[in-house]
């Protein structure tokens, strides 16, 4: 009887010190890195408010406004893995907090342009300064939480994703009412105001984020080494295959970068075109903001909960899966529908689908790649899938200047969606070998 009590009361020993630590790592690291990502995910896809008036000052068809938009994405393709190889070499704590900086510097710069080619240049810039930001804060995630908790862990840091279209739709309205005041364009305010911030940001990260658990003197003695223990006990044995850029060649590395390049497309062709199908004649910048933050108020739900519900059940597949297959939905009905109102509700299904994949996606990914490959395995598949930040909103573009309407390049995206939840299925049990 005594030995049954003694061993009950060292499991809740150890579940106290568990719950302790996660705890503690999540206080600390979490609040500052969606703050981060909220930033500077909202310098990336402001783009599409400015658009609102910029379009017309630089004198931008919808076909050359797509192509600027996307030439971001071609930027961090090129930069993605040799950033996120530099993060692991020189640690998160400087890398992330460099990239932030430069982000913000390079997006205020925007403000600056006076034709579409400088636009150009200016997005390709940003693309490159933000190569390794996301991948890089993934890995970072892989070095501090256990399996067991990091779909709902990066869940609430990918919530910076629709969080910032659903805060920063309005804001962005707001802040182009400021047009004409110091002489600006509301547009140039928009990236002068929405780009220093991360330059705060990345500031902070430098004196706040630490590498590894083992060099964490704000935890406890017993946290640290449960922690380090935990991790250590996740980790399969160091294999070595070689130069890790192998991996850019690994069939089932490139179905998952395949799987996240549908839903990305899908993400980005409403985060830049959606202010742009909503905008009717009557309403205002402000308006139009808050119709286009109600979408994404359901994605940050998505976000969340569904994350939690992979955790809970251990499960990763379906629940990658299914939230692609209802952003298809959402997006395919969109197009049946004519009125403003049953265009939201069709996306926010969609936004349902596109924002709710991201944890368990992620969670799946960084348990089947062996820590020794995280770093470049996880750059591989975001700069891969990347590109989709290009694809999508450039076809949304060229289908509208040649057809006069979204509908053909909403199902586009929806063909995309749909094509990531079957090759989730059709992945379920493999690995990267």
């Amino acid at each position: 009887m005594n030995t049954t009590h003694s061993a009950r009361g060292d499991t809740a020993q150890v579940d106290s010190l568990e719950a302790a630590t996660i705890r503690r790592v999540s206080i600390r690291f979490l609040p500052l890195l969606v703050i981060a990502f909220l930033i500077t995910y909202l310098d990336r896809v402001n783009v599409g408010f400015a658009a609102l008036t910029a379009n017309r000052d630089l004198g931008m068809t919808p076909q050359s406004f797509a192509f600027g938009a996307g030439i971001f994405f071609l930027g961090y393709f090129v930069c993605e893995v040799p950033s996120n190889l530099a993060l692991e070499r020189f640690g998160a704590r400087l890398w992330l907090g460099r990239i932030l900086i430069t982000i913000g510097i390079v997006s205020a710069a925007t403000s600056l342009v006076t034709s579409a080619q400088g636009f150009y240049a200016v997005r390709f810039l940003l693309g490159a300064a933000e190569a390794g930001l996301f991948p890089g804060v993934i890995y970072f995630m892989t070095r501090w939480f256990p399996r067991r908790y990091r779909a709902s862990m990066m869940a609430l840091f990918m919530l910076a994703i629709p969080l910032s279209s659903f805060i920063g739709a309005p804001i962005s309205g707001a802040i182009l009412e400021l047009d004409g005041m110091a002489g600006l364009h509301g547009w140039q305010w928009l990236y002068l105001l929405e780009g220093l911030p991360s330059v705060l940001v990345g500031v902070v990260c430098m004196f706040w984020l630490t590498d590894s658990p083992a060099q964490a003197s704000w935890l406890s003695d017993g946290q640290r080494e449960w922690l380090v223990a935990e991790l250590a006990s996740e980790r399969a044995p160091v294999r070595h295959h070689g130069s890790r850029w192998r991996l850019a060649f690994n069939p089932t590395l490139l179905a998952y970068a395949a799987i996240f390049f549908g839903v990305t497309a899908g993400t980005y062709g409403l985060s830049l075109w959606l202010p742009l199908i909503l905008k009717t004649p009557g309403l205002s910048t402000i308006e139009t903001g808050l119709l286009v933050a109600i979408p994404f108020g359901f994605g940050c739900i998505a976000t969340v909960l569904w994350s939690r519900s992979s955790d809970r059940r251990r499960e990763r597949v379906w629940h990658t899966a299914l939230p692609a297959f209802v952003s298809a939905l959402g997006l395919g009905a969109c197009i049946m529908l004519h009125s403003v109102g049953a265009q939201i509700v069709a996306l926010s299904l969609a936004s349902l689908g596109l924002y709710g994949v991201k944890g368990p996606f992620f969670a799946m990914v960084t348990e089947r790649i062996a820590q020794a490959d995280a770093a470049p395995g996880i750059a591989i598949i975001t700069s891969l899938a990347g590109l989709a930040g290009f694809v999508g909103p450039y076809a949304i573009g060229w289908i509208k200047m040649h057809t006069g309407s979204y509908s053909q390049g909403l199902l586009f995206l929806a063909f995309l969606c749909l094509l990531s939840g079957v090759i989730a299925v059709a992945q379920s049990r493999r690995k990267v070998d």
